[in-house]
């Protein structure tokens, strides 16, 4: 994550989030190199796959569905 966004996150939420809290502790887990095996090296760049791992991670703790995870993106 730049430093410009951890800067504004941590601005407009002292306390932190749940999002937050889990980039923190679990990040290093979703570096997208952990990923790239699972995606085609052609084709047009799409979304990190750390960050579409984490997505799946944040939707199984909310209980969210499929549409929602993908709008909290």
């Amino acid at each position: 994550m730049p430093e410009l966004t951890a800067r504004v996150v941590r601005g407009a939420f002292p306390k932190g989030t749940l999002a937050v809290r889990i980039r923190e502790v679990l990040g290093p887990l979703f570096e997208d190199e952990a990923f790239t095996a699972a995606f085609p090296a052609r084709g047009r760049p799409a979304v990190s796959p750390g960050a579409l791992a984490l997505v799946s991670v944040m939707q199984y703790l909310e209980g969210l569905t499929d549409r929602q995870a993908a709008d909290h993106l």
